[in-house]
């Protein structure tokens, strides 16, 4: 496996992961009525490399599940993250 492919994956995960814990933190606050994480913060988490941690998030956390934009920008970021990582496998 290249290298490349291998830093790309590791970049996913750890985007991923950290984009799922502000979905997670973003739902705590909004349920205690605390300050939030903006929405924009959110999708540009999910949009340079977070989108399955937020794809995830709003499935466990039911969190911006009816924000069609939410689903639009995670579905439209996984499917770039996917050719890219289509693209380093060739």
């Amino acid at each position: 496996m290249p290298t490349s492919l291998k830093l790309y994956i590791a970049l996913l995960a750890v985007l991923s992961l950290v984009t799922f814990v502000l979905y997670g933190t973003d739902k705590a606050r909004a349920k205690r009525g605390a300050w939030r994480i903006s929405e924009r913060t959110l999708l540009l988490c999910s949009l340079f490399g977070g989108a399955i941690g937020g794809l995830a998030a709003m499935q466990l956390f039911r969190h911006k599940t009816r924000h069609a934009y939410f689903w639009a920008i995670n579905f439209l970021a996984l499917a770039a993250h996917v050719a890219v990582l289509v693209y380093l496998l060739i």
